[in-house]
């Protein structure tokens, strides 16, 4: 691997040269009460082989490397691409050898930072069709269930749209695309393999699966979106039945990121095989009650 610049020193450079413009496609404190948490600053770091966190504190970014170029999944907030970009050149790779930038949902605090991440790197820019409509238009039509509280981003004016079990390759890396909608309509899951020596993991890096909406959607069948609980159902069966050594999710505070790289003693790591189907279930669970509170009328 590449040797690693030191951190301040990039953030140093890349800030005087990118804050500027993406800021002002920030959103206020009003608009956005998360946004400033969500986009804190956060050293890059390696997960496993050639599989690297580069996103912020509370938006996940993945890059994936190789000779022949490199894959990037998710883009944080408008504001969040110097972050990444900074993270990029931090670990000593080429912003400009990243050729395939892919997408977890159409939100903008996971696509907000896609358009500058493209035009920086000149990377290709792939998503269910779904996701690539809203993504072209910056903002998510009305059968998202979050709609009356979604953001506008810059939009992409040229997004490839990928089928369902499509894979997906830059040189040697290869990533599989699953279907995982309900959070949104075109959500999808990543899965790809990365090696150190001879040993090589599973990793995944599963879509949000919470069932949050503004206040007039209806999980249980609402016109705008009427198979969201049974797009969820069939996401959470494929998730849990994932080989998953290494799970990852577009809010690392989702699966306890920090915390599982951090752990020690019994606790469990990164590394841990049942991650994917303690998602599945915890998530699981979620809609249950979600479509439980719908049903007696107190949500």
């Amino acid at each position: 691997m590449k040797s690693w610049l030191p951190y301040t020193a990039v953030v140093t450079a890349f800030g005087a040269l990118l804050a500027a413009p993406l800021s002002a496609q920030g959103y206020s404190p009003k608009e956005c009460p998360s946004c400033a948490g969500w986009n804190a600053p956060h050293a890059p770091t390696k997960l496993f082989g050639n599989s690297y966190y580069v996103g912020t504190d509370g938006l996940s970014a993945i890059l994936i490397t190789s000779p022949a170029g490199h894959v990037l999944i998710d883009g944080g907030l408008p504001e969040s691409a110097s972050l990444i970009l900074q993270n990029i050149v931090a670990l000593g790779f080429r912003v400009q050898d990243v050729k395939l930038i892919l997408n977890s949902h159409d939100h903008y605090d996971h696509a907000g930072g896609i358009a500058e991440l493209a035009r920086a790197s000149g990377a290709v820019v792939a998503a269910s069709a779904s996701s690539a409509k809203t993504m072209r238009a910056g903002i998510s039509g009305a059968n998202d269930p979050q709609y009356a509280l979604l953001l506008a981003y810059p939009a992409v004016p040229r997004v490839r749209e990928i089928a369902d079990g499509d894979t997906v390759r830059v040189g040697a890396l290869s990533l599989v695309a699953h279907f995982t909608p309900g959070h949104t309509a075109g959500g999808t899951t990543w899965s790809w393999r990365s090696c150190e020596g001879a040993r090589c993991l599973d990793m995944v890096y599963a879509d949000s699966q919470t069932p949050i909406s503004d206040s007039a959607f209806r999980y249980a069948s609402d016109p705008r979106y009427p198979t969201a609980a049974a797009d969820f159902a069939r996401g959470h069966a494929l998730i849990e039945q994932l080989r998953c050594d290494v799970l990852i999710t577009p809010h690392p505070s989702a699966t306890k990121l920090w915390e599982r790289l951090a752990a020690t003693g019994d606790s469990p790591g990164l590394v841990d095989a049942n991650a994917c189907a303690r998602y599945a279930a915890t998530s699981r669970a979620a809609l249950a009650k979600r479509l439980a509170t719908e049903a007696s009328s107190r949500f």
